[in-house]
């Protein structure tokens, strides 16, 4: 029984070990590189190519600007590893013998051959410099800028996937908890009443399409850098700003380097009284059209949907035409009745060796204008191959349906509806897998690297998987990043048999299969067929189950300490304050929330303290009173660190006037939930930002959506027993502002808990997985999946010399949906990690020590 997942042979910039440590300006190689980046805003009408279209504070807030577009450069940071086969490796169990025990992981920086014994074959296609798939939660802009300027990375995508929101409403593009797709469109109390939302699909911009053209300008000129020459890009649109969005591709790609405006088949489509609208669009540019990668797809035709094909050749012989009843059967014809048309012999052009007479079946024929599309020798060919018919006083070319039953490809896909290779629908926008699967087996080969910057529920991370593509995605909520984590943690593909014999090299491409094209000059002039490949039908290797590859998640964020002079250091005080505004008035028109819609605090003022921690004080309404909350504002790179909170909590003692600290930021040291707790005249919340407040003037200044949502404190209980322990999920507490209590939120809440059993305090390696709020299909397709090659090895036993003994562990599928983790060797001084996510999006972490 073997369980597989692709290694690759791509190299990957790795992120400097003292930044990931949280000192990015610590080394002198970090201080070389840019903390600025600039790019020209039009960069085609710059060389005078195209026309250019001009909106409001297309180049600066009052189009005064220098014609670029600035972005700050920044690192990103690894904050969990993740393998889905070490997961899949503990629903197993060897009769025979015991798996050895080892380290799964080797060093978190470090993926190498995990097996547990040889019950399964766990291998990877192999990539140099051990290429790692990223999920990466942050600024699309920020995230990609720091990809080009940071690890160097020009060059070397060759596929970039854009879902951006397809207008400036934000009718049903909004999902408040990873379980639940059901949104009312347009009700700003249901969409904002609980947890985080996702900027990049909120469609609320202050000026209107003009910021959300810019905001599409911005990625698209940095996506553009990161392509290789080869690279395409397809951004998915909707008919609303299609004409606006082509525009401005041809000024940031050219033109010239425009391929397709494709049209693909929605799921649902209703006008407002008008034609319904079913279909969305792909709007598909190259790097360089005359270097572009490109890959012929075929569908497979049926005869009785070309209606060209109407005579039929019986088994003795005989031609005819078809009958209507048979015309109207065409599939269903007998066998051996091979199905045809007339094709013309004659082309527009003419040699001397193709104009000549011919005779056939007693009657001379001539080539009329033009010449034969053969020769003499090609012609008797022809004639002796039974390819020539007369038909009045035309000679023509028998073309059979079964010379070539397939057709490429046009900019129509009318067969999109469906969800591709049977994923469930996870994410209220999500895209169909047949488009995005489409667009990456047309321009990219296997070991390419695919980028989407617009991850929402990982669709192109999927479907790139599937295909054996490298993968890079990003997201800026948590919501979405989660969706996509446990889709791509539980996920099954089928494994496609390499063309590389040692089973080594990806790149090489698989076994694709491939059919004969059978053309006129191929019997003309006694050649063999030509071989179509097939790139969407790969050879699936049977007794193979695949598990996705090992993939880390980024922020740009390090979830460790800075040293605070160095971050003030990378921020100018004019941008500093700026950032501190936008935060007072998200405060006071979003408010904080917990994740209910009843235990909102919207603050009526906050008023700026000259206080090293304490950054604000701000009131709001509580039970019939004004309450009062203290505010320390975490750092817009960096992470607040226990120092920090430690220092605002002996702040807020010290002032004795306040019911409430609030603790601000976008990444919290691990640990911190240990001192934030009730100190009696007060509460202390942890509450993260939403990377909204990154991004000046794309959004409206009153929206409503939850910016500020608080993060909850795990209730994590350790038990011995003997040599081993485990560690219990025993609930999620949140603070209640308005009535001024802490409720336990329900258990259910809980979308999936990870633990990492030998946490080395820098980055979180994912060794156990629970799917506690799901509904226990998270890993259906993994227990079908061994049970149907354990009974496929059964049934091969009188065949093979040896077979190992394999059946599902029924206790460690039963711990997949509960709240203990498996026994973990309780070793002294070992430190246990466990994170939780709710089903708003929340992640909280406590680490405690053995």
């Amino acid at each position: 029984m073997s369980v597989e997942s692709f290694k690759h042979a791509g190299g990957r910039p790795h992120v400097p070990s003292a930044e990931e440590a949280g000192a990015e300006t610590a080394s002198p190689v970090v201080r070389e590189r840019p903390d600025h980046a600039a790019y020209p805003a039009n960069p085609v009408v710059h060389r005078g190519q195209d026309p250019e279209l001009f909106w409001m504070h297309k180049y600066g807030p009052a189009d005064d600007g220098d014609g670029r577009v600035h972005v700050d450069v920044r690192s990103l940071y690894r904050s969990e590893h993740v393998d889905p086969h070490t997961l899949i490796d503990a629903l197993y169990k060897r009769i025979d013998s015991p798996p050895p025990q080892g380290d799964l992981f080797g060093q978190p920086d470090d993926f190498e051959d995990m097996r547990a014994g040889d019950a399964f074959t766990t291998e990877y296609y192999e990539h140099a410099d051990r290429w790692r798939n990223r999920l990466i939660q942050g600024d699309s802009l920020l995230v990609m800028t720091s990809l080009l300027e940071r690890e160097g990375m020009a060059g070397q995508v060759q596929m970039i996937y854009i879902d951006p929101p397809y207008g400036i409403k934000y009718g049903s593009n909004w999902q408040i908890r990873l379980n639940d797709r059901t949104v009312k469109d347009g009700d700003d109390a249901h969409l904002s009443g609980e947890g985080e939302v996702i900027r990049a699909y909120r469609d609320t911009w202050e000026l209107g399409i003009h910021s959300y053209l810019t905001y599409l300008r911005d990625r698209l000129v940095v996506a553009r850098e990161l392509l290789h020459e080869s690279g395409s890009c397809f951004v998915q649109i909707s008919d609303e700003n299609v004409h606006l969005v082509r525009c401005l591709m041809d000024e940031v790609f050219g033109s010239g380097n425009y391929c397709s405006q494709i049209a693909f088949r929605k799921t649902t489509g209703k006008a407002s009284g008008l034609l319904d609208n079913t279909y969305d669009v792909l709007l598909w540019y190259a790097k360089s059209r005359e270097e572009v990668k490109y890959r012929t797809l075929y569908f497979q035709r049926r005869s009785s949907a070309d209606a060209n094909y109407r005579m039929v050749e019986l088994p003795d012989g005989t031609r005819r035409s078809l009958s209507k009843a048979e015309a109207r059967e065409v599939d269903s014809l007998p066998a051996g009745w091979r199905v045809f048309r007339a094709n013309p012999l004659t082309s527009q052009s003419a040699s001397t060796t193709t104009l000549f007479e011919y005779e056939f079946e007693g009657k001379t024929f001539r080539p009329g204008k033009g010449g034969w599309k053969t020769n003499l020798e090609g012609m008797r060919r022809l004639e002796q191959a039974r390819r020539l018919m007369a038909v009045g006083n035309t000679l023509a070319f028998v073309r059979y349906f079964d010379d070539f039953p397939y057709q490429a490809y046009n900019d129509i896909w009318d067969d999109t509806r469906q969800s591709g290779f049977g994923d469930a629908k996870r994410y209220t926008v999500q895209t169909a897998t047949t488009v995005i699967e489409r667009c990456l087996q047309m321009t990219t080969d296997p070991g390419d690297l695919a980028l989407d910057p617009t991850c929402g529920s990982g669709t192109t991370a999927a479907v790139a998987e599937q295909w054996g593509r490298r993968w890079i995605t990003i997201d800026s909520s948590r919501i979405a990043l989660n969706v996509a984590k446990a889709r791509l943690m539980t996920a099954t593909y089928p494994y496609y048999t390499l063309h590389d014999p040692e089973r080594k090299d990806l790149r090489q491409g698989f076994n694709y299969a491939r059919v004969p094209h059978v053309m006129l000059q191929h019997i003309s002039r006694a050649e063999p067929a030509e071989q179509e490949t097939l790139y969407d039908q790969p050879a699936d290797e049977k007794g193979t189950l695949r598990v996705a590859g090992p993939f880390t998640v980024e922020t740009l964020q390090s979830f460790e300490p800075v040293p605070p002079a160095e971050l003030a250091a990378e921020e100018s005080p004019d941008d500093a304050a700026d950032f501190e505004q936008r935060v007072f008035d998200g405060l006071k028109s979003a408010g904080v929330r917990n994740g209910r819609s009843d235990e909102h605090a919207v603050f009526t003022r906050v008023d700026r303290l000259p206080d090293a921690y304490l950054h604000a004080e701000g009131f709001f309404p509580g039970d019939g009173t004004e309450r009062k909350a203290y505010i320390h504002v975490g750092p817009r790179f960096g992470t607040v660190t226990r120092q920090a909170v430690s220092e605002a909590i002996k702040a807020c003692r010290q002032r004795m006037d306040a019911d409430w600290l609030v603790i601000l930021g976008f990444a919290f040291e691990s640990g911190l939930s240990d001192v934030t707790r009730d100190f009696g005249t007060f509460e202390v919340s942890l509450v993260r930002m939403n990377d909204d407040l990154m991004q000046q003037g794309l959004l409206k200044k009153d929206r409503k959506a939850a910016s500020f949502v608080t993060i909850g404190e795990p209730d994590i209980r350790l038990h011995r027993d003997g040599d081993t322990c485990t560690v219990e999920v025993a609930g999620l507490d949140l603070y209640d502002p308005i009535r001024d209590e802490v409720k336990p939120r329900s258990i259910e809440d809980i979308a999936y808990w990870m633990v990492d059993d030998d946490y080395d305090g820098f980055a979180f390696v994912v060794r156990q997985a629970f799917f506690s709020g799901g509904d226990r299909d998270e890993f259906a397709k993994w227990r079908k999946g061994l049970d149907d090659l354990a009974g496929a090895k059964a049934r091969q036993k009188r065949n093979v010399e040896r077979t190992l003994k394999i059946e599902i562990d029924e206790e460690a599928f039963d711990r997949l949906y509960g709240f203990v983790s498996r026994p973990i060797p309780a070793t002294a001084g070992r430190r246990v990690a466990v994170r939780v996510v709710s089903q708003f999006g929340e992640e909280s972490t406590k680490v405690l020590e053995v």
